[in-house]
């Protein structure tokens, strides 16, 4: 979306509200929120007189992402024009990052499916007064496919297929083996333990300098692990690792014939690989056991030849590799 929550029409945005189980007395506090607000242009000593602003959501509170959430939550799928031997298209929406996902043995079948789900997707920013950003607007194709689908477009423009996009952060590419990703988490945190080279090579007691590492460098290396690292191979992982094991060896000072395993046994930090099976245990328990179906059995297991793919949800299933 371009320019999300600066587009967020107050008047249309109430008019949800009110469509909604939302309480009138906090549809009414919501509404003294955003109404009555003003603007000015200073140049040099001089103020603009005051202009009203009628669109827009307050970026830094806490509330404005729940109103854009409910503001783009109709945003258009293909409910009510698909045949009955057909799938939805799937729409994932996180804050102002909105995704389409369609799954088919063919790929000119699911690329057909978006094509018509943009299609729709005009009539709805015109109504409510919102604008795609096409030029930032990228497809991936998935899958073993070597044919690449006709041109993606959407209103006119079009929409560019890419080996690799970043979504929330997670560098993905066509083979969903997380090859991007772990070079961007690996450089990340090389720069990070550059930084903090000064600290870990100073006399502080081991105990803050494993704090320091625990704090700014391993969450570099986990960030959104849950959703990703069970994609990656062992040799990825092992990289993840390695930059762990640097860092913990310029802690303890070690010389090279101290075994890494025996280093972080000392220190008492646990593996990657241990750390991200805890963070995904504790992901989906709360997930499953939250107030919120929809995320309940969130990434589920499904059927999938033996030497498939791994999922999230083999983490928390599988004995780690120690």
């Amino acid at each position: 979306m371009d320019k999300a929550f600066e587009r967020v029409w107050h008047d249309g945005l109430i008019y949800k509200l009110m469509d909604t189980s939302l309480p009138p007395a906090l549809t009414r506090v919501v509404a003294n929120f955003l109404q009555r607000r003003s603007f000015c242009v200073a140049v040099d000593d001089v103020l603009s007189a005051p202009r009203p602003i009628r669109a827009g959501v307050s970026q830094g509170s806490c509330l404005s992402p729940e109103l854009y959430a409910v503001y783009t939550d109709d945003i258009p799928t293909l409910h009510g024009n698909l045949e009955d031997w057909e799938d939805d298209v799937m729409l994932a929406l996180y804050a102002d990052d909105s995704a389409y996902f369609a799954s088919s043995r063919r790929a000119d079948l699911a690329a057909k499916r978006i094509q018509r789900v943009l299609d729709l997707l005009p009539e709805w920013l015109d109504k409510w007064r919102m604008a795609v950003n096409v030029s930032k607007t990228a497809a991936l194709l998935t899958g073993s496919q070597r044919n690449m689908p006709d041109q993606l477009r959407l209103r006119g423009q079009a929409v560019e297929w890419n080996t690799r996009v970043r979504y929330l952060g997670v560098h993905i590419n066509r083979s969903l083996r997380m090859i991007p990703q772990i070079d961007h988490v690996i450089q990340t945190s090389r720069a990070a333990r550059t930084k903090l080279r000064p600290i870990l090579a100073s006399r502080l007691p081991i105990r803050t300098k494993s704090s320091n590492i625990q704090v700014l460098h391993t969450p570099r290396l986990t960030y959104a692990a849950p959703a990703w690292y069970a994609l990656c191979s062992g040799l990825q992982r092992q990289r993840l690792q390695a930059q762990q094991n640097i860092a913990l060896r310029l802690i303890a000072g070690a010389g090279w014939y101290v075994k890494n395993d025996v280093i972080a046994r000392d220190l008492g930090v646990e593996t990657i690989e241990e750390f991200v099976r805890m963070l995904t245990r504790r992901a989906f328990n709360r997930a499953d056991a939250g107030p919120h179906p929809s995320l309940h059995n969130l990434a589920p297991h499904l059927d999938r030849p033996t030497r498939g793919y791994q999922l999230p949800r083999d983490l928390v299933t599988e004995t780690p590799d120690i």
